[in-house]
């Protein structure tokens, strides 16, 4: 997000006991839950396919990514659908939500970058902090959180690299 932006308008989601939020320019729609094909071998972050519209699309869960409890889905439960950039490029994937809330403006003024220490979540996950009615939000990189889990992380290719011994 530029310094130059007054506001972020953002989709509020609901993970746990904390609140999200996802750009709302890159959210397609928002399902009720759908069936979910599970992925043998994938990683726990993305488990599973969801058909969109005749569509293949891989359904994530931040909680996986952010240590949170994995509760079974209730009649609050989610899809977003959004796009989100891997590598360059433009791809639609879900995200499960314990709640969706509403779409609301994030001054910029309010969002702080993500402490190091302190936090629950890893911070190279969290683009940044915002504040809204004396809660925090908290606003994940996406974009570093689906590239680290398609194996892209910085750890993951150095062990690539490694000459067997």
């Amino acid at each position: 997000m530029s310094a130059t932006e007054a506001s972020m308008t953002a989709l509020t989601i609901r993970l746990e006991d904390e609140l999200f939020a996802v750009e709302a320019s890159r959210v397609r729609e928002i399902l009720d839950l759908v069936a979910i094909t599970e992925v043998p071998s994938a990683p726990d972050f993305v488990g599973g396919l969801i058909n969109v519209r005749g569509r293949v699309v891989p359904l994530a869960d931040l909680r996986v990514m952010f240590g949170m409890h994995r509760p079974e889905p209730d009649e609050d439960t989610r899809i977003v659908v959004m796009e989100v950039d891997i590598d360059g490029e433009p791809t639609i994937a879900g995200i499960l939500a314990d709640k969706v809330h509403d779409v609301t403006e994030i001054e910029s003024a309010s969002i702080e970058e993500a402490p190091k220490v302190g936090m629950r979540w890893r911070p190279e996950f969290v683009k940044g902090i915002g504040k809204r009615n004396g809660g925090f939000i908290i606003i994940p990189d996406m974009e570093r959180i689906f590239e680290t889990s398609g194996g892209r992380s910085a750890s993951a290719a150095n062990s690539e690299e490694r000459p067997a011994s």
